[in-house]
Formats: C-alpha cells, sequence, structure tokens
C-alpha cells in the first residue's frame, strides 16, 4: 500500500504532488495534472512584494476561479514581514495551503536573497517560517533543497527548525542550490530528514517514472513525491505513478491518438485562460514538450512555433499529428 500524506487537515487522495514550476504550473497544467490524479498541485511561484501583484505576469499567476482541488499557493521572497503580509493576502484570495519557496535555485531569485539562497541563513529562515506561520490560519509548508552545496548540507537543521516552528510539510529536493538541476538527485539526505522529523516529507528530484517514485518512497521512507520536470508534456504520469502505487502493475503510455486528445484539450484550456495573443505563445513549448518522443516531433514543432492564432495552432495539432501517427513517426 502507498504511504498516506496528509496536510494539515487535508488528506490527499494520492501521495503525488504537481511541482510548482514558474513559467510551467499554471492553472490550465495544475488542472490536467489533477485530471490524471496528482493529489496536490502547488501554483507557480508568487512575488512577496504585493506590490508588484498588478504586473500580467503576476496577476495570472494568482488566478485561481474555477480551481478544483485544494489551493496551494508557493511565495518567495527574504523578508519576514512581507513574506507574511504576502501569506495572509494569499489566504484573502482563497489560498488553503501557503508553500514557502526556499528552493528555487534560480541565479535572478537568489540575488535576492530568496529561494534556495535563504540555506545559508538560518536565523533568516527561522524568522520568515515563524512570520508566516503565526500570519495565517491556514496550514504552511515548505520547500528546500539539501543544502547550499555538497560541503554544506543542512537539511535536517532546517527540517527540524521548520517542525518546530509550525510548518506542517515539507518538500525536499535532492540536490544542493550549488547543482541546480545538473547530475543526479540523492536521496541519502531526503531518508535522513524523514528519520529525525514527524512532519510529513515530500521526496523531489528525478522522479521520471512510475518505479522511480516507488523505489524513492520505499528507500526514504517519504509520505508523498513531487513531479516536476518529468510531468511537462507527460501529466498522465500522475496516472501510471499513482496506478503502480497501489496495484504494482504498469500502465502503458497512452497511444498517440489519445496524446493528441489530450494536447488539443491543453491547448484550448491555455488558449482561454491567456487569451489568443499570450496563450499561442505559452502554449509552445508545452507543445515542445509533448512532442519529444516523436522521431519527426521536431519539424512539427519548427512549423508549430511558426503559428500566430489559436485556431492554426489546433488546425495544425489535428492535421500534423494525425500525419505522424499514420506514419508511424513515434519513438518506441
Amino acid at each position: 500500500m502507498p504511504p498516506v500524506l496528509t496536510i494539515g487537515p487535508h488528506k490527499l487522495e494520492q501521495v503525488t504532488v504537481l511541482a510548482p514550476m514558474a513559467g510551467v504550473s499554471d492553472r490550465p497544467f495544475r488542472e490536467l495534472c489533477r485530471h490524471f490524479g496528482a493529489g496536490l498541485a502547488v501554483s507557480e511561484m508568487v512575488t512577496s512584494d504585493t506590490r508588484l501583484w498588478q504586473s500580467q505576469k503576476s496577476s495570472t499567476r494568482l488566478n485561481h476561479q474555477g480551481e478544483t482541488g485544494l489551493r496551494a499557493v508557493q511565495i518567495a521572497g527574504a523578508d519576514p514581514e512581507q513574506m507574511a503580509n504576502a501569506a495572509r493576502e494569499n489566504e484573502k484570495l482563497g489560498a488553503q495551503i501557503i508553500d514557502i519557496n526556499m528552493g528555487c535555485p534560480a541565479k535572478k531569485v537568489c540575488k535576492q536573497a530568496a529561494g534556495s539562497a535563504l540555506l545559508r541563513d538560518e536565523n533568516k529562515v527561522a524568522q520568515i517560517l515563524d512570520a508566516v506561520v503565526s500570519a495565517v490560519n491556514l496550514p504552511v509548508t515548505l520547500k528546500i533543497r539539501t543544502g547550499w552545496d555538497r560541503q554544506n548540507r543542512n537539511a535536517v537543521r532546517i527540517a527540524q527548525m521548520a517542525e518546530q516552528l509550525g510548518i506542517t510539510a515539507l518538500t525536499i529536493h535532492g540536490r544542493s542550490r550549488e547543482c541546480r538541476f545538473l547530475g543526479e538527485a540523492e536521496y541519502d539526505t531526503i531518508a535522513e530528514v524523514v528519520s529525525q522529523v514527524s512532519i510529513p516529507v515530500i521526496a523531489n528530484g528525478d522522479i521520471t517514472s512510475a518505479a522511480k517514485a516507488k523505489q524513492v518512497l520505499e528507500y526514504t521512507n517519504a509520505a508523498g513525491v513531487m513531479i516536476g520536470r518529468a510531468a511537462q508534456g507527460r501529466p498522465w504520469l500522475f496516472a501510471q505513478v499513482n496506478h503502480y502505487l497501489s496495484t504494482g502493475k504498469s500502465l502503458p503510455e497512452p497511444s498517440p491518438g489519445t496524446i493528441k486528445t489530450i494536447l488539443t484539450q491543453h491547448l484550448q484550456a491555455l488558449h482561454s485562460f491567456y487569451g489568443d495573443y499570450l496563450g499561442v505563445r505559452i502554449a509552445r513549448k508545452h507543445v515542445g514538450w509533448y512532442l519529444q518522443n516523436f522521431t519527426n516531433g521536431e519539424a512539427l514543432r519548427t512549423h508549430f512555433n511558426q503559428l500566430h492564432s489559436a485556431h492554426d495552432q489546433i488546425s495544425c495539432i489535428q492535421t500534423q499529428f494525425d500525419q505522424l501517427i499514420s506514419n508511424g513517426d513515434i519513438a518506441a
């Protein structure tokens, strides 16, 4: 039996969690991943500076109208008071879980002493956690990395601090900030953290298949797994992982025709959410991920990226995708 993942008062139906990926985990993608069984889908990172929330980027990320499932909002920043205020404002907007970002390795985030840069300042970490937990009547979760670099893995100390300050669940990416997304994730640190705290720990990093998810859960004794890049263009991965954890049996990859249907629906959701201008542009990267396993997918991607209307994008997928299928142009 798979583990049970509970965050505050919320018992998740599945232990699979969609990672908060900036520019990826928007509302259409979260809804799609929930459809395929993600127990929780965390929003894209939102700045804690509420003065910037009127920008198109932030206002879109804060849009949860009609969203199904638990609304988990990730906030990022380095000022405890600002983070607390952002948490309060998100609670007013309908957030049900607040997630604190101390795992992002991006340079522009770390330059602001936010994201994983905070792991170098444990006092500041404590101040932020205390401020945010005290500011809201919601469960507050935390996402971290193993440490700043390989020589300074302080995830255990951060986890123990987080538990003492009222954090209800912790996600750990099995790389340091220095590693960014290079090399392979390590799970020894995650296993050590699990052994040292009683709050649920979610394992993250290189969860690329159902078998890998099971392996990581068994190795670390984590309460759940967070899936990020592997779900890009493969939202059905959540269904595969959930099925494997509950039955021990593998679900096959969806047929090309099924992928075409999923992709078409995803495009329609992007166009509806962002409008034709932005939706068309944002759709391009998603289509690129869906086409990765097609042997002639690169040619279709190049053609698709030259299209400038929602109608043309849908038509392209409907016709060209059928041609790829008829030619058998899908990788084994």
